[in-house]
């Protein structure tokens, strides 16, 4: 027997249109202002609003920054999956380079939504324990875990460059991600680790302008070589 279809009130829609323009105002005072740093204040005032209205929707300024971080996350996760997925699915080095590409112009593209998730954290802010945040997070990070994975099933991952895992981070992969038990052994889950901090950190420099003193070809040639030795040093199929 089918599901009864949700109907939604007009009520219902009219809180969700606000609460989405309330997000797309804060993101535009992040852009102007240059800082992940907001106020209510200053979003009521472009929305025409009383600042205790806000309150009708969000109840701190917390509560808002939770929302902005999720979305940040499911908008990154959603940009590299589309990337990949344009791909072929046995193109595993062409995977890797949709993946590894979209990371970059996302974050190149929304610098104050990559400053958000992976940038200082907000003065004063704390994100819950398990909550929509981590959830988010774990969203999108599994976008990489799969290129792993699948390279994995098709039989054509090598071993990584370091072999040497510690019982603390290996204890750490099984409790953390049963479901990669049996599928990616703990130096290959060690190698993926190092692949996101060597793909982030590159991607961090280029954000916060510590590559500026290179041209953008240098920066994209560069960038072409990090991803690639990054791949081969984590036994991930490259191109021949």
């Amino acid at each position: 027997m089918s599901a009864e279809p949700v109907t939604v009130t007009r009520r219902e829609r009219a809180r969700a249109a606000t609460i989405e323009e309330i997000k797309s105002t804060a993101l535009d005072l992040m852009r102007e202002s240059g800082t992940t740093d907001i106020r209510f204040t200053d979003i009521a005032r472009v929305m025409g609003m009383t600042p205790p209205a806000l309150y009708r929707y969000y109840a701190d300024r917390d509560a808002l920054l939770t929302d902005l971080i999720a979305d940040a996350y499911d908008d990154v996760g959603r940009t590299v999956a589309e990337a990949r997925d344009r791909v072929p699915g046995d193109d595993f080095w062409g995977r890797w380079v949709a993946v590894t590409s979209g990371y970059r112009a996302w974050a190149r593209r929304e610098p104050q939504l990559f400053s958000l998730i992976f940038g200082v954290p907000v003065p004063g802010y704390v994100a819950p324990d398990e909550g929509p945040t981590t959830e988010a997070a774990k969203r999108a990070m599994r976008q990489l875990a799969a290129l792993f994975v699948s390279a994995a099933e098709a039989g054509e991952l090598r071993e990584p460059l370091v072999t040497e895992v510690s019982p603390a981070l290996a204890a750490s992969a099984s409790e953390k991600h049963p479901e990669l038990d049996g599928v990616l052994s703990a130096q290959t889950f060690q190698a993926m680790l190092h692949t996101w901090s060597s793909l982030h950190g590159f991607t961090c420099l280029e954000a916060y302008g510590h590559l500026d003193w290179l041209d953008e070809p240098s920066r994209d040639s560069l960038f072409d070589t990090h991803v690639r030795s990054a791949a081969e040093a984590a036994g991930f199929p490259t191109a021949s």
